[in-house]
């Protein structure tokens, strides 16, 4: 059996620097925080790992972001929660808007998000800029129908025939 002996890279001359890291050995030697001078909590995982317990710092208040919705014409202050999702805002901007979810397209930081992604995940922040724009493919088929029903356009087998009045 082979012993390694641990060798020093750095030598402190420093006073200072040895009281503090002595002090903070013997505040974690005793089961404290040297930072804090608290005693730091346990809790055990459902797999079984021992960690630090978290603290919970976020208040309602806190957690709750306010965000611009820009659409072409217009814009709205909307209040939510940080950890919900595009698709949630989606469904609050469906009732501001008047826009179904499924005809909404929210840009940002110049990318388009899926329903399924977090707003706290990707980034967003109180009073960060979201950009709402209708769907074209379906802005087009709405235009198609009306179009359609008014009688001015036929469309028929999916190609669209203009009439002209001469």
């Amino acid at each position: 059996m082979i012993k390694l002996r641990c060798k020093k890279l750095f030598r402190s001359n420093s006073k200072v620097a040895s009281t503090n890291a002595a002090a903070a050995a013997a505040a974690a030697a005793s089961g404290g925080d040297a930072k804090l001078g608290g005693e730091i909590k346990w809790e055990l995982r459902p797999g079984g790992m021992l960690v630090q317990k978290r603290e919970c710092v976020e208040n309602d208040e806190e957690s709750i972001i306010n965000l611009t919705v820009s659409t072409v014409s217009q814009w709205h202050d909307i209040s939510i929660r940080a950890t919900s999702s595009f698709g949630e805002l989606k469904m609050i901007l469906a009732i501001v808007t008047g826009l179904e979810p499924k005809e909404q397209r929210l840009l940002y930081k110049g990318k388009e998000r899926e329903d399924y992604e977090y707003l706290h995940m990707v980034g967003v922040k109180d009073k960060d800029k979201v950009l709402l724009f209708e769907d074209p493919a379906i802005k087009e088929r709405k235009l198609l129908n009306l179009a359609a029903t008014s009688g001015r356009v036929q469309v028929i087998g999916g190609s669209t025939y203009h009439t002209i009045c001469v």
